[in-house]
């Protein structure tokens, strides 16, 4: 990995994946000796909460609140 001028470095999507990193996780880095940590940072947000605001406004739904119940209990 490469250091950018901003001080950014892109952690591969594997290891994001592997230690439950998603776009938006606040995190923290922590000084440790003479390594960093990147961990997750403390919320007060429920992990639903989080995915909830994450899908906010991605859904397109065409049919009616109705329509979508007949549909899954049908």
């Amino acid at each position: 990995m490469k250091l950018n001028s901003k001080g950014q470095v892109t952690i591969p999507a594997e290891l994001r994946r592997a230690h439950g990193f998603h776009e938006g996780d606040e995190v923290e880095v922590i000084a440790d000796g003479s390594s960093l940590r990147i961990v997750h940072a403390e919320e007060k947000s429920t992990r639903g909460e989080r995915i909830v605001r994450r899908m906010t406004g991605r859904a397109t739904a065409q049919h009616t609140t109705d329509e979508l119940m007949e549909l899954l209990r049908g």
